[in-house]
């Protein structure tokens, strides 16, 4: 059996994972190379830090010490490049943990073949970080009483109430933010809460049934408290305009919630989508060319009262 050292090691890590005791020459027939070479590769995991007993004579054999189940760590570049782009990013997740992804990221490269080491040290990138940061230990706590179906309680920043009494269903990460949907024990209803407001109290329980949660995910549900929407991850008020711009110019700035379709080359169809009637006139403003509304009514509706604070606005 021919293979080559990092795989065989692994394979040879395997089966010392076992708890027993691997004779050499036991070990040799099982991997396919000679007994010469075996000692070899239990000297590289040696290496690598994983603490290998050897015993004496010709009954003993090797043996995993306890602590050491860890196996070596073997990526491919694609993966390599995955862990560094993951660990370097991790200030954007909002979560407070920069400091450890570092060092984690140090170790992780530590075992890296050099080839692949070469490719994780040239990715090097910046970018905004997170508006906010959530302790750790919040998140620990608040995924693990989610996970186990265990009653929350917990003080809210800037919140003179008592401690909230919460059946915790998700955690959502939106935008920089970290966000706990829960059901409130005392106010009767689905709550969100932003886990850097948010500090747990200990214990938690007693333990509750889940509740099917509005929208069918968590995710759905936030978005859609996000655009102010009572029916599913849409915007309340949703309308059309003519704009006397080309499609191509219009296009790049109408984020995945609005339509752009072309009339001709000189003009186009823009749908979208805002909280209010007002908002949605401003997104169109936005393009600085002069445009008229196709539906609905209340959005002719609220283009006529705008024009009216306009026209007041500009009066001598």
């Amino acid at each position: 059996m021919t293979s080559s050292p990092s795989s065989r090691m692994l394979a040879l890590l395997s089966l010392l994972q076992t708890p027993r005791d691997w004779p050499g020459h036991v070990l040799a027939d099982r991997l396919g190379v000679s007994v010469r070479t075996v000692r070899r590769d239990v000297d590289r995991l040696r290496e690598l830090g994983y603490r290998i007993g050897a015993g004496k004579g010709p009954d003993g054999g090797y043996r995993l010490a306890a602590g050491s189940e860890l196996p070596p760590l073997l990526f491919d570049d694609e993966q390599a490049v995955a862990i560094a782009v993951a660990l370097q990013g991790v200030s954007a997740s909002g979560i407070d943990v920069g400091d450890a992804a570092a060092r984690a990221l140090a170790t992780v490269r530590q075992v890296m073949p050099s080839r692949l080491r070469h490719r994780v040290d040239g990715i090097r990138f910046s970018g905004e970080t997170a508006e906010v940061s959530v302790n750790p230990a919040v998140l620990e706590a608040v995924t693990a009483a989610v996970r186990d179906r265990m009653v929350l309680r917990f003080g809210y920043r800037d919140d003179d109430r008592p401690p909230r009494r919460t059946e915790p269903h998700a955690v959502v990460a939106r935008e920089g933010r970290w966000y706990l949907l829960a059901w409130d024990l005392d106010a009767g209803g689905w709550r969100t809460f932003r886990l850097d407001r948010v500090t747990p109290r200990i214990p938690v329980g007693p333990s509750f049934t889940p509740r099917p949660i509005p929208e069918g995910d968590a995710a759905t549900y936030l978005a859609a408290r996000a655009k102010g929407s009572d029916a599913g991850d849409q915007w309340p008020c949703v309308g059309s305009v003519e704009i006397e711009l080309p499609a191509h110019r219009v296009a790049p700035w109408v984020d995945h919630d609005g339509t752009v379709e072309a009339i001709d080359d000189t003009r186009c169809r823009v749908t979208l989508g805002s909280w209010s009637w007002i908002g949605l006139l401003a997104a169109v403003a936005r393009f600085d060319a002069p445009f008229r509304v196709l539906d609905p009514a209340p959005l002719r509706e609220a283009a006529a009262a705008l024009a009216g604070r306009f026209a007041a606005a500009s009066a001598d």
